[in-house]
């Protein structure tokens, strides 16, 4: 494998392909595929800062980022990223058709600022994902971070483990479908949530929401649920408690505390109680 360490090591190259390159050295420059269009990487092993800006149509294939590579892709579209292990912080922002399938990836502040992104068969690690992105697409990911999807619009879930607290905060037009949702303050704010399939765990979930729909879920230690929401939902099992929800109707076989009314804006909901 050949090193390289300097700076702007491969600056605007254009049509290339690099393989079984280390980027790391005394020389610790940054920037080494800054401004580049059309290029392929295969086999990369990167430890030095800011390696990915500006690049436009690149693929990147059994490559790695080491917890060094600090804002590893930015301002950079049409991606395509397989079978690569990806760490550092801040590792995608403000970038555009970016494709990762089959990688794992650590990283803090991931995805911020993104249009266009779309994971497959892959585990993801970080708090405060996806930040202020819109059409993002997620299958058969496995996920564990605090704050993820705030701020986001136009996501699609499918067949995905998300274990992450305050989820979905001030999102629009959500849909997780055949997933496993486990945390705290879930979807809070959120306008169009809509869960299909899913198992819900974690406490207060759905609160201050509109068009806000459950379709054939289960909420296990949900309590104060719904609160101040808009909200249809079906529900198979119990929910351990329901506050003050806004409008709509919830459907669950049994629910085992109804809180309504206790303050000003009161309690305009239905909840109807399915028999077992």
């Amino acid at each position: 494998m050949i090193a390289y360490d300097e700076e702007r090591a491969f600056y605007g190259i254009r049509g290339e392909k690099l393989s079984d390159i280390l980027f790391a050295g005394p020389a610790d420059g940054e920037s080494a595929l800054k401004e580049t269009k059309d290029i392929e990487l295969v086999g990369c092993d990167f430890r030095l800062r800011y390696p990915m800006w500006h690049c436009d149509t690149f693929t990147m294939e059994n490559c790695v980022w080491s917890d060094t590579v600090r804002a590893g892709l930015w301002y950079s579209q049409n991606g395509r990223i397989k079978d690569c292990k990806m760490d550092g912080v801040k590792a995608v922002r403000e970038c555009k058709n970016i494709s990762i399938q089959n990688c794992e990836i650590n990283s803090t502040e991931f995805g911020w600022k993104c249009d266009g992104i779309d994971l497959k068969k892959t585990g993801l690690a970080g708090e405060y994902a996806f930040l202020d992105s819109k059409n993002i697409t997620l299958e058969d990911v496995e996920f564990s971070g605090k704050y993820s999807f705030q701020y986001t619009e136009n996501v699609k879930i499918k067949n995905c483990v998300l274990d992450t607290k305050d989820a979905f905060w001030n999102s629009k037009n959500v849909t997780v479908e055949n997933s496993k949702v486990k945390g705290e303050y879930l979807g809070w704010y959120s306008d169009g949530l809509t869960l299909i399939n899913c198992e819900i765990t974690g406490t207060q979930p759905l609160c201050c929401c509109t068009n806000l729909k459950l379709i054939n879920c289960t909420m296990e230690g949900c309590d104060l649920s719904f609160e101040y929401s808009e909200v249809e939902a079906d529900i198979r099992g119990h929910i351990d408690s329901v506050k003050n929800p806004l409008a709509g109707t919830i459907a669950a076989e049994s629910v085992g505390e109804l809180i309504a009314g206790s303050d000003a804006r009161g309690c305009s909901g239905n909840v109807i109680i399915r028999e077992a």
